[in-house]
């Protein structure tokens, strides 16, 4: 992308959007103004969990919540280079040849066919005819982590698999500027480390790393020092080289080798069969590097640029866990995480770059982050639901005020029913937060493996996340600040715990999810720590409102909030979508917009 600035500075309106493909979780994002205007996946509308291919829907779903033509928009740009990309494989393939080639062979027609024309794609695909302008991959994380941030100075940190020779880069935001001033590089990668010990313990890679990260409390950390003795050499700012003798995936043919495996004793567990004490150890020892990593990049940055904020994006950045150690742990007084930090975050972060790098356009700080709670996406009125409802003959129940809609679902809350809730604005990123959720008791002992077997059908070991009053967080959790977006975890507060109760002591693997650690039993892991979510007013007032009459009901400020949708699935996105994963989910409620229904008749009110 060009580094010139363009004197547009007085031009009363620039339309920017931004594209990430070809990878994973493709997504677009319209920015105008100064106003991040839409953004969503395209999975959410192909129904094809991590959908890779060019987001046309996405693009035309952002154009049209906007208002805008194709015509009307000033650029769009793609979130990375796909040349120097294209040469980064090619000289990888090169220099492992002739191992690999079956990769190659396969790799390359999708390259020479799509990835390497971008600009007749986008101009093919949404009949624009105007500048398409390119963004370098760890350029897009940082412009995405730090321009919607509330600082006007801070340290960056974008860490994932790989971008086009980049794997983790270190920089500094101020103004409406961003600057890289570190990077590590292809091969050695934090990200791709991490998803070679997701491939190991049998959980698929770019979609598995959160199973890790919920699997590694249930085990110890004894192959920690394995991997830091044979497998990395870790310096103390962070960076590292990888052995690379122990991993395959230079050759893209798998993660691991028969090295690795010998070294961790034995083959690759094969999905879907039993999880057993090696994988849980695996785990935790491999998220106990990562954290190690992440402390020491961030200790470093702070030395180098004397920041007292951090911001986070790459995928890396979605380890909750590492983020709040890091918090805990680290030097910095304060940091924010871009919520969409993987790849489809790139969408924003390359308009966004634009916008103030290209455009030369002003940038304005705080109070609060320009994310708008990540809500981001389509909303359906009243009047659609309506319709929709009528094309499927269900018949359309009275619609409620949003006063007794909040107090009628939290009295069926706290009766143990299960809600699907559909409100407003899709969230953009891959957490729920009040618009596309799954909501349920978190006091219910029972209630984790009710919705992980029966409802969202995945691994029973799977925690939920606490969505708290944001006023009431410190009540509940040992954290002092708010987590809008899921994306720290820290321990439930010792005062909400409970003791344990004979024979917990004893308890070994998945034993130990019939423990009942707290009053919230539901979202406590089984290291007492929670992935919380701080509800706001000023964010999603009727959500907070609910969370709100339901502690008066119960005396609880917490509700369970996982995402709308059903193992394998992405989150919904449209009526149908909720109404037709209510029905397959087996769900109690369902709450689209003003209309609540039931699965059976309801009960009469208290």
């Amino acid at each position: 992308m060009p580094t010139r600035l363009v004197n547009n500075t007085c031009r009363p309106t620039v339309n920017i959007l931004g594209i990430s493909a070809f990878y994973h979780d493709s997504a677009a994002c319209l920015v105008r103004d100064a106003e991040i205007t839409a953004a969503a996946q395209e999975e959410r509308f192909t129904r094809i969990k991590h959908d890779p291919s060019f987001p046309v829907h996405a693009a035309r779903s952002c154009l049209r919540q906007a208002g805008v033509l194709p015509g009307e928009l000033d650029a769009v740009v793609f979130y990375d280079k796909p040349l120097l990309k294209f040469t980064r494989l090619l000289e990888t393939y090169a220099s492992h040849a002739p191992a690999g080639i079956r990769s190659f062979v396969k790799a390359m027609p999708l390259w020479l066919k799509r990835k390497l024309h971008i600009p007749g794609i986008i101009r093919k695909e949404l009949g624009y005819e105007g500048r398409v302008l390119f963004a370098r991959h760890h350029a897009s994380h940082a412009a995405s982590a730090f321009f919607p941030s509330p600082f006007e100075k801070a340290a960056i940190l974008t860490v994932d698999g790989v971008g086009e020779w980049s794997t983790s880069t270190m920089g500094l935001g101020e103004g409406n500027r961003v600057r890289l001033l570190k990077e590590l590089r292809f091969p050695h990668s934090l990200g791709l480390l991490y998803s070679a010990f997701t491939f190991y313990t049998g959980f698929r890679v770019n979609r598995g790393e959160y199973k890790v990260m919920g699997l590694a409390p249930y085990g110890e950390p004894r192959y920690a020092d394995r991997i830091l003795d044979r497998l990395l050499d870790l310096r103390e700012d962070g960076s590292f080289r990888l052995d690379m003798r122990y991993f395959d995936y230079c050759t893209g043919l798998t993660m691991t080798n028969a090295r690795f495996h010998r070294l961790f004793g034995g083959p690759p567990r094969k999905p879907e069969t039993p999880v057993t004490r090696r994988e849980m150890d695996l785990a935790r020892s491999v998220q106990t590097v990562t954290e190690e990593i992440l402390l020491r990049m961030a200790r470093h940055l702070h030395e180098t640029t004397g920041c007292k904020n951090l911001v986070l994006a790459g995928g890396v950045a979605l380890n909750c866990v590492g983020n709040g150690r890091i918090l805990r742990e680290g030097p910095f007084q304060d940091l924010w995480i871009q919520p969409a930090a993987g790849d489809a975050g790139g969408a924003l972060g390359a308009a966004l770059l634009v916008r103030h790098h290209y455009f030369g356009k002003p940038r304005t700080a705080g109070p609060g982050d320009r994310q708008q709670g990540s809500l981001l996406g389509p909303a359906f009125t009243d009047a659609e639901i309506e319709r929709f409802l009528a094309r499927r003959g269900v018949p359309a129940p009275h619609m409620l005020e949003p006063e007794r809609l909040v107090e009628e679902v939290a009295r069926l809350l706290a009766q143990g029913k299960v809600v699907g809730w559909f409100q407003g604005r899709m969230e953009f990123g891959p957490r729920a937060l009040g618009a596309r959720s799954i909501l349920a008791d978190p006091r219910d002992r029972c209630m984790q493996a009710t919705l992980n077997l029966k409802i969202k059908h995945r691994e029973s070991f799977r925690p939920f996340a606490p969505a708290v009053l944001a006023e009431r967080v410190s009540d509940w959790f040992e954290l002092d600040r708010a987590s809008p977006y899921m994306l720290l975890v820290a321990p439930v507060h010792a005062k909400r715990r409970l003791p344990p109760a004979p024979g917990d002591a004893s308890r070994r693997g998945f034993e130990v999810l019939d423990a009942v650690r707290s009053e919230i039993p539901a979202v406590t892991h089984v290291d007492n720590s929670a992935r919380i979510q701080t509800v706001h007013d000023a964010t999603n007032p009727l959500f907070a409102a609910l969370v709100r009459a339901f502690e008066r009901r119960t005396g609880c400020p917490v509700l369970i909030n996982t995402s709308f949708n059903v193992r394998g699935e992405p989150i919904v996105c449209t009526p149908e979508d909720a109404y037709d994963c209510f029905l397959r989910a087996g769900l109690d409620i369902l709450v689209l917009g003003s209309h609540l229904l039931h699965r059976e008749e309801p009960a009469p009110p208290d």
